[in-house]
């Protein structure tokens, strides 16, 4: 199976999320940021985008930056951290 294409992840710090748009629709991984650590709330990605790969590529956003910034990781999104446990080169960053 070939491996869907990258989309453009986009920070969109004033609305705390990490968003793709596509063909018009918006799908987004919310989070918040306390003193040291991001917490990635919900990932929501439409019904129309779904299974392209955007929510896996929403969550390693997220923990790219988490990195880049030095953050550690509370994953309360169910997704995010089921995308962690399949990937344990961001199992580090988890508070």
């Amino acid at each position: 199976m070939a491996t869907p294409p990258e989309n453009t992840v986009v920070n969109n710090p004033q609305a705390g999320r990490f968003e793709v748009k596509k063909d018009g629709i918006l799908a987004v991984l919310e989070y918040r940021l306390a003193e040291g650590k991001i917490v990635l709330i919900h990932t929501e990605v439409p019904e129309a985008l779904g299974g392209q790969g955007i929510g896996s590529q929403l969550a390693r956003a997220g923990l790219d930056y988490a990195r880049a910034q030095g953050l550690k990781v509370v994953p309360l999104c169910p997704f995010v951290a089921g995308y962690i446990q399949k990937h344990p080169e961001y199992q580090d960053l988890v508070k």
